[in-house]
């Protein structure tokens, strides 16, 4: 059994997917990128992108009923590698400790042009 989660607290879907999916104890976010909810625009910088990333999946998760303590798995897409050492600075910010599993992987084009992109797998 799955249940659909959805915030107005996170970007909404641009297509024919969730914004996560509860199931069998387990929330699988989607990516989340770096869009203001509240505006629609999108953050200035790889700094203000990454903030807003994971502000976006903070919101999410809680509006799952769960946290970012709770992530086991994420996945972050970047643009450019270069920006690695700056995006692991905001990243340890919200992993302060037990840090989840992570892949980052840099790809050619990530939706509306943003700089990064993560999903997350978070347990309730």
């Amino acid at each position: 059994m799955k249940k659909v989660i959805s915030t107005t607290n996170a970007p909404a879907a641009i297509g024919p997917y969730s914004q996560a999916i509860e199931a069998n104890g387990f929330v699988f976010a989607s990516g989340q990128i770096p869009v203001n909810p509240a505006t629609g625009e999108v953050a200035e910088g790889i700094e203000g992108q990454a903030e807003q990333v994971m502000k976006n999946m903070k919101n999410l998760l809680e509006a799952a009923g769960t946290s970012m303590e709770n992530v086991v798995k994420t996945t972050v897409f970047i643009q450019s590698m270069d920006d690695f050492a700056t995006i692991n600075g905001i990243y340890s910010k919200y992993f302060e400790k037990d840090c989840p599993a992570r892949s980052c992987v840099e790809v050619a084009k990530l939706p509306k042009g943003v700089l990064l992109e993560m999903e997350a797998i978070a347990v309730k």
